[in-house]
């Protein structure tokens, strides 16, 4: 990070030589997402707007990694920085490649608007599976590993990412141009805050993009408060700031805090917003006339614009201008994505019928909507895979001559028939027939991005993107009723990237297994895990609660009812919840080393695997404060480490937990710690009394003292 920022000073310099060198035309047109050319400073035109949510999206063929919240599941750092580095490499390729040719287009450069590190704190928000879940310090840890590996550690930006969108942003999505999230200055620095405070100070992210909707009465890309106070000021954020699309003429069409274009342009370039996706930043100039904002403010925009180009080495050039076009979709770059779809899956339920035999000569019924669905396999805002496996198909593939499989596709993913003509239900009865016929049914059910997305991204018109409830189509429901009711023992596969009510799964399903979307060639990985080629190990990024019944309003932005932290009834699946076909548990956890005044303290976790199976799991450390009256009521997850264990083998893992758990967030939205004891619990789940019904297990305590508390003021946001 100290040659990043060397370089930085060097870049910055540089840009503002460059930009004294336009005139005032040239730098206004420079603060739009489609930056002309300026030819004569030998400037090539450049379209900021780029995507890599999981795999450089909508240019083209690029490796597919499952979508976001299914890298969450995997709860592991480092395979999601290979997935970030894995972007960068593949975008250097295209762009250099693009670059060669002339073709400058959108989703053609090295600034990646990713990833999305907001809270899904609602399930029926429909952009939910974009995040990684519902816990402030599990997203930070990924999102910062995320951009690290997008971004690279050298003096160049090996391509920049964007974290997005600020801050308070999770729907509902119908509403989202009009909307105000209301939020207690506790609950932005507890929750909504920490994963872009993470980004900037741990990762350095290039870039932050703010959201649609007014976060306490201000426009979130026109809030002095957040990018100038909370995100330069305090935070030390050094890079660039973009509007969300076509959200700057929100402020005047329908936040209604301004009146004109050009008062919404200069509010938002006032505040500190350098880039517009959109046409607003047109009106900048007319703005300059009318005295709304200074030369002064759009040559510091041009030049935190062009010092990102300098980083990224676009003018001086970089090492990373050699990388060829062969490396895209490369073998080694799809092994990493297979493995991120391995570790991504979650065992729900398993009575023992998990994993299945590929010789054992049966009959095997795949059946479901979703068993032979491409769209399923990749979530949104995806590229181009040249090879699509769906679970289907990898059944087949595994099985070979050694079996038969079978396939109905049970009903349309929501119509109520799949052919026009034909009555409600059509398929049903082919799905009970295949049930009838195999020893075995894997039922793939679920939604896709035509279901669950981005408000005017998907063909859910009615509901914007979001879901109305947590049932599945109606459609879907009378399938899995009829082929649970056929006699054959069935799998329940699940191809979402949210909670759902699989309550009927749960009582009479034999398993039950969450796949996400899991890339383009995630129904490889989904045989392997079936097959026992290995062990399923991923864990729930969010809560599958029973119903929304039980939710505050899905418009109330407070905290209060919501995940696990702050849930008061049991859920259905707890977050953090996964099973295995091994046997792993924590036997011993004490504390090894406690470093002073910071309250960093470092936790050593004896697990074994009693199991006959190697399995991978997940280590995960909540803390429990029952001292402070700022405390979350329950529990907070504060570490968390994958460890392999062959059948039989102990481990001692070393786990560091930072001493920011050791304290609570008062009302004024000030980080304190007063508190002289706490409660750490070591585990493969969280502490609660539905992971011990699920699991049959209890995590490990381990007492942790102070001899100091600091009852007075500490860090906000």
């Amino acid at each position: 990070m100290e040659n990043r920022k060397e370089a930085r000073k060097r870049a910055a310099q540089k840009a503002a030589e460059l930009v004294a060198q336009m005139t005032i035309e040239e730098r206004a047109a420079q603060l739009r997402y489609d930056a002309p050319a300026v030819e004569r400073l030998g400037i090539p035109a450049y379209n900021w707007w780029n995507e890599a949510l999981h795999g450089v999206a909508r240019a083209g063929v690029a490796t597919s990694f499952p979508q976001a919240i299914g890298m969450a599941a995997s709860f592991d750092e480092e395979l999601v920085r290979k997935a970030g580095d894995v972007v960068a490499v593949e975008g250097r390729a295209k762009y250099n490649a693009f670059s060669a040719e002339g073709d400058r287009d959108i989703y053609k450069g090295l600034t990646f608007w990713s990833p999305n590190i907001n809270i899904f704190r609602d399930p029926r928000w429909g952009r939910g599976h974009e995040t990684y879940g519902e816990d402030p310090y599990l997203t930070s840890r990924l999102g910062v590993a995320y951009v690290k590996g997008i971004q690279g550690e050298g003096e160049t930006l090996k391509s920049a990412a964007c974290a997005k969108h600020l801050a308070v942003h999770s729907g509902p999505e119908a509403v989202r141009h009009e909307f105000n999230a209301v939020a207690s200055k506790k609950d932005m620095t507890e929750t909504y805050l920490p994963a872009f405070k993470a980004c900037v100070q741990e990762a350095g992210v290039e870039a932050v993009m703010g959201a649609y909707n007014r976060t306490n009465g201000v426009p979130c890309c026109g809030s002095k408060e957040l990018i100038q106070d909370i995100l330069r000021d305090e935070w030390g954020f050094e890079g660039h700031y973009v509007s969300d699309c076509w959200a700057i003429k929100d402020f005047h069409e329908h936040h209604m805090v301004t009146r004109t274009a050009e008062e919404s342009a200069a509010m938002a370039l006032k505040a500190g917003c350098d880039i517009n996706c959109g046409v607003t930043y047109l009106h900048m100039l007319k703005a300059l006339q009318d005295g709304l904002v200074t030369e002064e403010e759009i040559t510091r925009a041009a030049e935190r614009a062009f010092t990102t180009r300098y980083l990224l080495g676009l003018f001086d050039g970089s090492e990373y201008d050699k990388v060829p076009y062969e490396k895209v979709e490369c073998e080694e770059h799809l092994e990493v994505a297979q493995q991120l779809a391995r570790e991504s899956v979650v065992l729900l339920k398993n009575s023992g019928i998990l994993p299945l035999r590929a010789d054992a000569g049966q009959t095997i019924g795949v059946i479901g909507p979703n068993a032979d669905n491409r769209v399923a396999l990749i979530g949104n805002y995806h590229g181009t895979s040249s090879r699509y496996i769906t679970v289907l198909e990898g059944i087949q593939d595994k099985i070979g001559h050694n079996g038969r499989v079978l396939f109905s596709e049970g009903s349309h993913l929501y119509k109520d028939a799949t052919e026009d003509l034909a009555r409600k239900g059509d398929r049903i009865s082919e799905a009970v027939i295949v049930a009838k016929h195999s020893d075995v049914v894997v039922l793939c059910l679920g939604l896709d991005e035509t279901l669950e997305g981005e408000e005017g991204d998907t063909g859910n018109s009615y509901a914007s993107g979001d879901k109305p409830d947590l049932r599945l189509p109606e459609s879907q429901r009378n399938l899995m009723e009829a082929v649970l009711a056929a006699g054959t023992p069935v799998i329940v596969c699940l191809m979402a990237g949210s909670a759902i009510d699989l309550s009927l799964a749960q009582e009479k399903a034999d398993a039950v297994l969450q796949l996400w979307y899991p890339g383009a060639r995630g129904g490889k990985a989904v045989a392997e895990i079936l097959f026992g080629d290995c062990s399923p190990s991923g864990k729930l990024p969010v809560t599958f609660y029973r119903t929304v019944e039980e939710l505050p309003a899905f418009e109330d932005y407070s905290m209060k009812g919501r995940t696990y932290r702050y849930m008061e009834n049991v859920p259905l699946y707890p977050f953090g919840y996964g099973l295995t076909y091994g046997d792993v548990a924590v036997e011993k956890a004490f504390l090894s080393g406690q470093c002073g005044d910071s309250r960093d303290v470092v936790v050593q976790a004896e697990v074994v695997n009693r199991g006959a199976v190697a399995t991978q799991d997940v280590i995960q450390v909540y803390v429990k404060d029952s001292q402070s009256p700022y405390a979350v009521p329950n529990h907070s997850l504060c570490a968390f480490q994958r460890v392999l264990l062959l059948p039989g083998e102990r481990k001692v893992l070393t786990i560091p937990v930072r001493g920011e758990a050791f304290s609570a967030v008062n009302e004024g939205g000030l980080r304190v710690q007063d508190a002289d004891r706490y409660l750490l619990y070591v585990g493969t789940g969280q502490p609660d009394r539905r992971t011990q019904e699920l699991t049959g297990r209890k995590s490990v305590e381990v007492e942790v003292r102070f001899q100091t508390v600091s009852g007075g003021a500490g860090d906000r946001h």
